[in-house]
């Protein structure tokens, strides 16, 4: 009877470890100090523009009254903020604005990714639908804001409609592309273990495209947020679109770069939402060296 062969254990010697444990303090330390520089340097940059473009104006070596200056442009949204707009408060135009676009970015998402996971999985339909889909993508879409205010009125429902049409065709190719580059291997492997079409759709495909759907969306909802913009700037009730349109109107110039920056500051939020819920999902992936 042969004796029983004990497993081999890999002891690591103590000095070894202690470099290991070194070597990852030290870059985590790294780190966290690029981080702070990269920090530091983007504020930097942006007090220096904003202090050249304030010193600019006041000496009037640009036009102060075409360009406005960022003290003014403070001014307009404590105002804003303290007394509201012609139009209520700015909270209102906010979230008016943001209701339309939240709402054409989520049916623009949920076409965009049914619509090209279906293709992606089906050469049928790809090949048939595939010329009028490319003939839609080339119109410019923005020019069908005005025909949808027609069609829809002054109310949301024009805002939401260029919302759908901007956000719909990105999202489309990368779940189109996405479907397309799944590993055969893995396909195969699910339907020699019996899965279904639809399992194999659910199960396989659309996990494997979700990081090229991700992908779409940090650019599709500033899309939706132009789509809307765009409509309320062409006709509206309210909305930052609708101050824009009355800045403009009455020359105030610091009026319309208000709105630009409360935009920006919800894009900016909107952008880390999403990448915030993109790390959370894909927490198996090693992070880029730009993060």
């Amino acid at each position: 009877m042969s004796p029983e062969v004990m497993p081999e254990t890999v002891v690591v010697p103590a000095g070894k470890e202690t470099d290991q444990r070194g070597r990852a303090h030290s870059r985590a330390r790294a780190a966290r100090r690029r981080r702070i520089v990269v920090l530091a340097s983007r504020a930097l940059l942006l007090i220096a523009v904003l202090g050249l473009w304030e010193v600019l104006s006041r000496a009037n070596v640009i036009d102060p009254f075409n360009f406005s200056m960022p003290s003014k442009i403070w001014d307009q949204i404590y105002t804003w903020l303290t007394h509201g707009t012609a139009l209520g408060s700015l909270g209102e135009q906010i979230w008016y604005t943001l209701y339309e676009a939240l709402l054409g970015w989520v049916i623009g998402v949920i076409g965009g990714v049914v619509c090209g996971i279906a293709l992606g999985r089906i050469a049928f339909l790809a090949d048939v639908l595939g010329p009028y889909i490319k003939v839609l993508n080339s119109i410019p879409r923005i020019v069908l804001a005005p025909i949808f205010v027609i069609w829809f009125g002054l109310g949301p429902a024009s805002k939401v409609a260029s919302a759908v049409v901007l956000v719909f065709f990105p999202v489309f190719f990368n779940a189109f592309q996405g479907a397309r580059e799944v590993d055969r291997n893995l396909v195969a492997n699910a339907r020699i273990l019996g899965a279904s079409d639809r399992r194999v759709t659910l199960q396989v495909v659309i996990p494997s495209a979700t990081s090229w759907i991700f992908t779409s969306l940090h650019v599709s909802f500033g899309f939706a947020l132009i789509g809307a913009i765009v409509g309320e700037y062409i006709g509206a009730t309210k909305g930052i679109g609708l101050l824009v349109a009355q800045s403009q109107g009455t020359f105030n110039a610091a009026g319309v770069y208000a709105a630009m920056v409360i935009l920006a500051v919800v894009a900016l939020v909107a952008e880390g939402l999403l990448t915030f819920a993109e790390r959370r999902i894909f927490r198996w992936k090693p992070s880029g060296s730009g993060d």
